[in-house]
Formats: C-alpha cells, sequence, structure tokens
C-alpha cells in the first residue's frame, strides 16, 4: 500500500482493524460473562423458588441482549476486512483460519441463535425449567463461542497442525490445529478475564445501589455473587497467568523481551517497575527495576537468562513502547481487582461489606477496570506478536490487499464516526438500564406455585 496524508497504507489498514476490534472485543467479552451470570440466577431461582433471583435474572438478561446485539455487529465488520484489506491473508492461511471461524457460526452461533430467543422472550411463555435450560445452552454457546475464536488467533501465535506448498499453508491435523501450543493458556486466560469483567460489573452495579439506598436486597445479592467471583478468580488469574507468560517464553521469546523491556540476554533480567524503551538506543530511560526479579519470574532461578531484545534483527522485534506499556497497565489492573477482592473478602467476614462507604464508594466506579485490562492485554498479544500476522508463516507487511491508503483513511473515518455514534448510543441506553435497576414484573405462567417462599425468602432485608 501506498501512503496517504504522510500515513503508510500499511498502517492505516492496522489502524483500522485495531479500532473496529477494540470495540468489538468488549461485548463478547462482557456477553459470556454476564450470559453465565444470568443462566446462574435462574438455576437457583429453579431450585429455591425465591423470585427475588427470577427479577434479577431478568433484569440482567435485558443488558445481556444489547451487549449481545452489538458484540454482533461490530464482528461482522471484522470478518469483510478480511477480504479488504488483508486478502493475502486470507489466502496465506484461509485454509486453516477460516473452516475455525466457520466452526463457531456452525455450532456456537448457531446454538445461541435457536435459545436466544426462548431466553429473551420466553419468559411468560414457556415452563421455568425450559426457559432455564435456554439460558445455560445460550451461556454454553457464547463459551463455546470463545473456544473456537481463541483457538484460531491462537493457531496464529502459536502455528501447528499444518504443512507448506508454495507459501500457502494447508492443514495437516486438525487436532493439532485447534489445540496449539498456546491455546490452552490463551482460552483459559481470556475466559477467566471476561468472568471477572462481568463480576466487576456486578459488583460495582450492586455498591451503586446500595449507596443510593435502592434495590437493597437486589443489591446485596449483586455484590456478595459479585465478589465472590473475584475473590475466587483474581488469584486464579494470576496463576494461569504465569503459565501464559512461560508458554510465551517458549514460543514467542522476542514478544517476552518486549514485554520486559528486556535487551541484552546474556545477563539475568531485571523486573522493570517503570521506563521508557528507546528502541534506537537498545536501553531503558528513566528505569525503576527489582534485580534479577523478572529472571526469577520467568525461569524461576534469580541467575536464569532468558533472550533479550538485541538476540533478534532489529526487523524482527515487536514495537517495544506499546507492549511494555499495555502489560504494565493490564497486571496493574489486575493486582487492583486482587486487592478489591481481598478487601471486600475481609469486611464480609466482618459483617461490614454493605456498611464501609469508603469501600463502596471505589467498587461503585471500578466495572470499567475489567475492560481495559481486556483491551490492554489485547494490545500486548497482537502488537507483541509483530512483525508477523501468522507467527513464522506471514510477515504483517507482506498480508495486506493492492487498496489504495486514501480508501483505507476514508473507511477508517467512516467506522470512527458511525462506531462512535451508534456504540454510544447502546452504552448509554445500557447506562439508563442500569440506573433504572431491576423493576418488578407481575407473574406469568412460569410462576413456581408449587414451592413457596419460606418466610427467610420473602423477608427483603435478610442480613448479610
Amino acid at each position: 500500500m501506498e501512503s496517504f496524508a504522510g500515513i503508510d497504507g500499511l498502517l492505516l489498514a492496522r489502524l483500522q482493524f485495531a479500532f473496529t476490534v477494540s470495540f468489538h472485543i468488549i461485548f463478547p467479552a462482557f456477553s459470556i460473562g454476564l450470559s453465565a451470570f444470568v443462566a446462574t440466577l435462574e438455576v437457583i431461582w429453579l431450585r429455591t423458588g425465591d423470585a427475588h433471583y427470577h427479577l434479577l435474572a431478568r433484569f440482567w438478561t435485558k443488558i445481556f441482549a444489547i451487549s449481545f446485539a452489538m458484540g454482533v455487529v461490530s464482528g461482522i465488520v471484522l470478518t469483510y476486512q478480511f477480504g479488504t484489506n488483508w486478502s493475502r491473508f486470507s489466502e496465506v492461511v484461509g485454509n486453516v483460519v477460516g473452516p475455525l471461524i466457520g466452526y463457531e457460526v456452525l455450532t456456537a452461533f448457531f446454538l445461541e441463535a435457536s435459545f436466544l430467543g426462548v431466553m429473551l422472550f420466553g419468559w411468560n411463555r414457556v415452563p421455568p425449567w425450559l426457559h432455564t435450560l435456554s439460558s445455560i445452552i445460550v451461556a454454553f454457546g457464547t463459551a463455546l463461542s470463545g473456544f473456537w475464536i481463541l483457538s484460531a488467533n491462537s493457531w496464529m501465535q502459536t502455528p501447528a497442525g499444518f504443512g507448506l506448498r508454495d507459501g500457502i499453508a494447508y492443514p495437516v491435523s486438525w487436532l493439532q490445529i485447534i489445540f496449539n501450543p498456546s491455546f490452552p493458556y490463551r482460552f483459559a486466560h481470556m475466559m477467566i478475564a471476561t468472568y471477572l469483567t462481568t463480576s466487576l460489573v456486578v459488583l460495582a452495579t450492586g455498591a451503586r445501589y446500595i449507596l443510593a439506598g435502592r434495590f437493597e436486597r437486589e443489591a446485596r445479592t449483586m455484590m456478595r455473587m459479585g465478589l465472590g467471583m473475584v475473590i475466587v478468580l483474581a488469584p486464579l488469574q494470576v496463576l494461569v497467568g504465569d503459565f501464559h507468560g512461560l508458554n510465551t517464553l517458549r514460543h514467542q521469546p522476542a514478544k517476552i523481551a518486549a514485554i520486559e523491556a528486556h535487551w541484552d540476554g546474556s545477563r539475568p533480567g531485571d523486573l522493570v517497575l517503570f521506563a521508557w524503551p528507546d528502541a534506537q538506543a537498545e536501553r531503558n530511560l528513566a528505569e525503576v527495576a527489582i534485580p534479577n526479579a523478572g529472571s526469577l519470574v520467568l525461569t524461576h532461578d534469580p541467575q536464569g537468562l532468558f533472550p533479550g531484545l538485541r538476540d533478534f534483527a532489529r526487523n524482527q522485534r515487536p514495537p517495544v513502547i506499546p507492549v511494555f506499556v499495555a502489560f504494565r497497565l493490564m497486571v496493574g489492573l489486575g493486582v487492583l481487582m486482587l486487592a478489591i477482592g481481598v478487601v471486600g473478602a475481609v469486611l464480609w467476614l466482618r459483617k461490614r461489606l454493605f456498611t464501609t462507604p469508603w469501600f463502596l464508594k471505589p467498587v461503585g466506579r471500578s466495572w470499567p477496570l475489567g475492560f481495559v485490562a481486556i483491551i490492554a492485554g489485547w494490545i500486548v498479544t497482537e502488537v507483541g506478536r509483530q512483525p508477523w500476522l501468522a507467527y513464522g508463516i506471514l510477515r504483517t507487511a507482506d498480508a495486506t490487499s493492492p487498496v489504495a491508503a486514501s480508501t483505507v483513511a476514508l473507511s477508517l473515518a467512516l467506522f470512527v464516526l458511525v462506531y462512535g455514534v451508534v456504540f454510544s448510543i447502546g452504552i448509554v441506553y445500557i447506562h439508563r438500564m442500569l440506573r433504572k435497576g431491576p423493576q418488578p414484573v407481575s407473574p406469568g405462567p412460569e410462576a413456581l406455585p408449587n414451592r413457596p417462599l419460606s418466610a427467610a425468602q420473602q423477608g427483603a432485608g435478610d442480613a448479610a
């Protein structure tokens, strides 16, 4: 691609895909976690007969519907870009990546579409068990969708099970392709991130209701369920992240070198807390680091060695600054989530969870943390893979279409405009629904008359 207004056409194509996928990724991530939360509420409602959980399930289903719709719409744009801006990518690896994306449509998307209507509109039309089953299937479908997409993306990071003929990748073993070396770690890491993100949204919403003195019983349930997931998942994410990092060191050492801003592979790596990497001078400016701690984390030996950026030719190195900064943002937010879980657990044990304003106020504003962490993690993953689009098979610079840079710039401008309008409206609408809160609904045929509520269930202000 030629340049437009002094901006390289390749960079414009990358910016366009980065912009659209950044918008897209937050909605499926939220939908995966939220569908599981709704299904859990319905299972509890079905088992206990407590209409309180039914009310919460209906409320969060409305939020899920909007998020799911925006995720579908934004995802369609990405597939078109494979053909418009990245036709060479489709030609070289389409035999592998294409079927994986197709499997997502044939299994996950069809499964979601089949039962989504029952989940959204069947509240007063089908028996409670069928509605609950539909919600469980939709939750499974969203997770299955993540399975296929992450399998395809992981294969681009760590290709396996293929053969090259005339520069074109052909599948040899679908089992090796699907379960490529990085897939188990990346799938676990991403799924935990989606559930953590949703848990923080639920926790923050409950905290806001408590502070406003509204929907007290529903707010307490949201806080308990949201905080309970954070307490479990935040430490688990640290452990999975460590395994993921070790796997990345084995298969993508240049990415790890950029993450750590580690230049000299002949010396043990420091844990760089803060710095400004200078790629030209091959050193870090204003560095604040813990000596040998990087080697301890990555090799479990303070004197252990791992490749530095100087071990790779300059044209084989990823951009250091965005990878280095995004990784620290992701880890910093993860530590903050871990702190929320620890402090919340202590307050919960002391029966002060709902009466501590200094905790409720910041937690009520913590809902964006998961979304920002996911985007930061995506930047680390995708920018850290450069200069490769399919690692070791196809370089990014060789994957573009013969499209004029001015055309790419125009479409990018249109995407920014349309996304800015459409998705702003959607996000504002979700915010208004959250402010409105769970509204009582008249009981329909789905009520559970044979399971009367206990006195404790009927109480509106049960203790923590």
